[in-house]
């Protein structure tokens, strides 16, 4: 489970990814040389004050690489003592999209795109390889679900007229901003929302952005919702394989998630402006990550 911003607790946050091109069945993998450090490593870095670990992950990737990279499935968490101050490093499996020159010359002076075993056996530490040995036999490809609870709207009981017309506040505004960088790490296709209007509002970003229409859904409304037929839908988007975002309420998504993953409802209730990702592949999860608003 990743945590989604750095936070101010003397942990130092770091991101990177095991990059790969080429066919899945073949795949080479991306290896930067750190000639300060001497050593062959995956690209990774620290995160930014307040950005989201996500965001950081694509950040360090095309400054290390120069690639731009569509993010699979998460892969364990490196945690580890720098100096003396707990380090934590998100690692995600990631497909090079485009390739371009890296931009951090002084922290990287080669790129080297390596077959598997190959790859495994250059790195430097012993972490990186066997983050790179997980992916020999597992799937490479896998396709995202994205579940999204709508952000900060205010307060319902203050709020005059109907409840679906309840607008994000500034904070909501925020997180959907924020939603729209970190969703273009998934770039998804197809987006289905709450017709009410602060779900919409908390997607409308990204579509702009992505150049993607929203689809309302009132089976993923809280007046409209019911057990059965609101799952079907959400499992027919799964089913679909293609990038997807589903946009709803706090009351919907639990028993949604339950449905899709086998998880109890009580373990996966996300906050406002939070979100959950199911990777999915050949018609099983292979992966849940969670992220905070």
């Amino acid at each position: 489970m990743t945590e989604g911003r750095a936070r101010p607790d003397g942990e130092v946050r770091a991101a990177g990814a095991v990059v790969w091109r080429g066919e899945e069945s073949a795949p080479e993998i991306a290896l930067v040389h750190r000639p300060r450090h001497g050593d062959w490593s995956l690209p990774k870095g620290k995160l930014k004050p307040g950005e989201h670990v996500v965001a950081g992950a694509l950040r360090e990737v095309a400054e290390e690489t120069g690639a731009a990279v569509v993010l699979g499935r998460p892969l364990p968490t490196a945690r580890y003592l720098v100096d003396g101050r707990p380090k934590r490093v998100d690692y995600w499996v990631a497909r090079a999209v485009a390739e371009g020159d890296p931009s951090a010359a002084d922290e990287v002076d080669e790129v080297a795109w390596l077959p598997l075993e190959e790859a495994w056996r250059r790195l430097t530490y012993e972490w990186d390889a066997e983050l790179v040995r997980t992916l020999a036999g597992a799937a490479l490809v896998t396709a995202p679900l994205v579940l999204v609870r709508h952000g900060t709207a205010g307060s319902r009981d203050r709020w005059e007229g109907d409840d679906d017309l309840r607008p994000l506040d500034g904070t909501g505004r925020a997180q959907a901003e924020v939603l729209a960088e970190v969703l273009a790490a998934w770039r998804p296709v197809e987006l289905v929302s709450s017709p009410s209007l602060r779900c919409v509002q908390t997607l409308q970003p990204y579509a702009e952005r992505a150049g993607v229409g929203i689809r309302g859904e009132p089976l993923l409304s809280e007046s409209g919702y019911d057990p059965g037929p609101s799952l079907a839908v959400a499992s027919a988007v799964l089913a679909s394989g293609v990038p997807a975002v589903l946009c709803s309420h706090g009351k919907v998504l639990p028993p949604l998630i339950a449905g899709l993953t086998g998880a109890a409802e009580e373990e996966v209730r996300p906050d406002k402006g939070a979100f959950v990702v199911l990777h999915h592949a050949s018609g099983r999860i292979a992966a849940v990550e969670c992220h905070p608003a």
